[in-house]
C-alpha cells in the first residue's frame, strides 16, 4: 500500500502496444498491462450502417510518481507516439495498492 504510486495510461492505435512496453521498460516501468479496446471519435465513419472505429490498446502501469512523471515527459519528447501511433499518455493517483 502507497499513496506514492501513479496508475499510468497510454492508449496508442493497434499495433503499438508493444513498442510503447519496450519503451516505457527502458524508462524504469517494471511492467505492464495491455488492454484492447475501441475508440470513437467526433470523426465518426459509417460504410453501408457498420460502423468503422479504430482498435486501440491501452497500456496501464503502476509506478513511482518520479518514474510516472519522467516516463510522460519522455512520452511527450517522443514523436514516435504523435505519429501513427497517435498516443495519448495520462495518470491518476493510487492511493491504495495491493499484490505489487
Amino acid at each position: 500500500m502507497s499513496n506514492n504510486m501513479k496508475a499510468l495510461y497510454i492508449v496508442v492505435n493497434a499495433g503499438f502496444a508493444e513498442q510503447v512496453v519496450d519503451f516505457i521498460r527502458s524508462k524504469g516501468s517494471s511492467g505492464a498491462t495491455i488492454i484492447n479496446a475501441r475508440g470513437i471519435s467526433s470523426l465518426h465513419k459509417e460504410i453501408m450502417g457498420i460502423s468503422i472505429d479504430r482498435e486501440k490498446e491501452i497500456i496501464l502501469t503502476l509506478t513511482d510518481i518520479e518514474t510516472a512523471d519522467k516516463i510522460m515527459e519522455d512520452v511527450k519528447r517522443n514523436t514516435a507516439f504523435k505519429s501513427e501511433a497517435h498516443g495519448v499518455c495520462f495518470t491518476l493517483p493510487v492511493s491504495k495498492a495491493v499484490g505489487i
